[in-house]
């Protein structure tokens, strides 16, 4: 199903003809139920290659029914037919063969032109929506009760009406919020931002955010003790609402299962490890925030160059813009040094398995921060302070005699248990100094019928294991019971 409908797209990836694809959908999309044909479709085209939005011969009719069986393969557009009076065959086959756009290519187009009429800046965030939520969640629960103790149609058209209305009015607030952070993600996490940027983002964190924020926190409580109440009832609502007639294969409008309200809740109300959308956008504005402080800090700290090199290559950028070609390769090259190869060593191993590949896909080196920002490896300030921390170092100077002490009570109770190690019960401590010199003393072995020993290096506890064949040794301790099987131990 999910590659079926990835195909959807892949007209506006298309290597070639993709200004076609795009006034073909466009054409299909632009009315409802809108039924071509091949010769319909080269008449528009007709039009829109005389406005250079199309290619120069892309209206003739060969072209334009390859493009049609193209999307039909894509899935963006269905064949059909109907009788038509032609004068010719060729005209028939034209006339007769309809094209109608599939439901979901009509949401790919209208997303696609959304997309490209969306301006680089801020969205503005719909802050007149939330209030509008409160009281409509508010008249939602009266039209409920008042739905409950009638039987009349009347009251229920009121509540489809509310709830389609509520989560339209959500819908598009969700989205504001979405759009507006995400363009803001953009901008905070650039490295280096001029003076004037500085001053306006500022603005817009301090002063515009903090209203959005301020907003949402103040009709938040309200809202989601009225999704309390409503969710108390979801069952008799998603009721009253239920049609049974539109069938399985129609899309429900918003509001009418009970997967709508549990995501409309979420956005307001925390859940259990599951934070809302609300304690989100709070979390997202204090990080903006300290970022755009940082950006504030590199600015005015004075400490020489910015970390950034976003002035010079600017610069560069208008020197290449209003050069000629010969000088703007002059000037690559200078800039850049990148001049013809000089070969004055041996080439170095190739670092791929296949010679046939490109640079560019092969492996990648990483470059550091200062190579990047300034184009040199030197250090810059002044080496870091060693901070004496006494308290700390008496901690960890106890932690290490504590575990020194223990580990010398292991090994003494190994030694103890050397003689009658069989019989003897371990502590867990005791154990697992015992496996780790085991792995030690199974290392040393190069094959499974020798022997290999492991010495403790402080204690001079030696651990010493052998194959036998048919003999099982047995360590019992606290934590569990170790089995050898076909092999002896001895501690000496």
């Amino acid at each position: 199903m999910e590659p079926a409908r990835l195909k959807l797209y892949a007209y506006l990836d298309a290597r070639d003809h993709q200004r076609t694809y795009l006034a073909i959908m466009r054409l299909f999309t632009s009315t409802l139920l809108a039924d071509l044909s091949a010769g319909e479709v080269a008449g528009a085209l007709a039009g829109a290659e005389r406005e250079g939005r199309v290619e120069p011969g892309e209206s003739r009719i060969e072209n334009v029914i390859n493009r049609l069986r193209q999307l039909v393969e894509w899935g963006n557009l269905v064949q059909g037919r109907r009788e038509v009076v032609a004068s010719s065959i060729a005209e028939f086959q034209h006339g007769s063969v309809r094209y109608q756009v599939s439901k979901l290519a009509v949401r790919v187009q209208r997303d696609v032109d959304e997309l490209l009429r969306v301006p680089e800046g801020a969205r503005e965030v719909s802050r007149e929506l939330l209030p509008a939520v409160e009281r409509g969640l508010g008249q939602l629960g009266r039209s409920l009760s008042e739905a409950l103790l009638s039987e009349a149609k009347r009251p229920r058209e009121v509540l489809a009406e509310q709830v389609t209305t509520l989560f339209l009015q959500h819908a598009e607030l969700a989205a504001t919020v979405r759009d507006f952070y995400a363009y803001l993600g953009q901008v905070v996490t650039r490295h280096h931002l001029a003076p004037e940027e500085i001053s306006g983002f500022r603005n817009l964190l301090v002063e515009y955010i903090q209203m959005v924020v301020e907003d949402v926190l103040r009709h938040t409580p309200a809202i989601a003790d009225a999704l309390a109440g409503l969710n108390a009832a979801r069952t008799e609502l998603l009721r009253l609402l239920g049609r049974a007639d539109l069938g399985d294969r129609v899309e429900r409008a918003r509001g009418r299962s009970a997967e709508d309200w549990q995501e409309l809740t979420d956005w307001f109300v925390d859940r259990t490890g599951r934070p809302s959308q609300v304690t989100a956008l709070r979390d997202a504005t204090a990080r903006a925030i300290g970022s755009l402080l940082a950006s504030v800090k590199r600015a005015t700290s004075g400490g020489g160059l910015l970390p950034g090199r976003r002035a010079e290559l600017l610069k560069l950028a208008a020197w290449f813009d209003g050069g000629t070609r010969s000088q703007a390769h002059e000037l690559y090259a200078a800039a850049f040094g990148l001049y013809s190869a000089r070969h004055l060593s041996p080439a170095p191993e190739h670092d791929s398995d296949n010679e046939r590949t490109s640079w560019r896909d092969g492996p990648v080196h990483e470059v550091s921060v200062s190579v990047r920002s300034r184009s040199d490896r030197g250090a810059r300030g002044r080496t870091s302070r060693i901070l004496d921390d006494p308290m700390t170092e008496q901690s960890l100077l106890a932690e290490a005699r504590d575990a020194d002490e223990r580990r010398a009570a292991s090994v003494a109770e190994l030694a103890a248990a050397a003689p009658c190690l069989s019989t003897t019960t371990l502590s867990g401590e005791a154990l697992g100094v015992l496996c780790e010199l085991l792995t030690l003393a199974m290392a040393q072995r190069d094959t499974a019928a020798d022997a290999g020993s492991a010495t403790d290096p402080v204690r001079g506890l030696r651990v010493t294991v052998a194959h036998e064949a048919g003999h099982s040794t047995q360590i019992h301790s606290h934590a569990g019971t170790l089995t050898l099987h076909d092999s002896t131990l001895v501690l000496d």
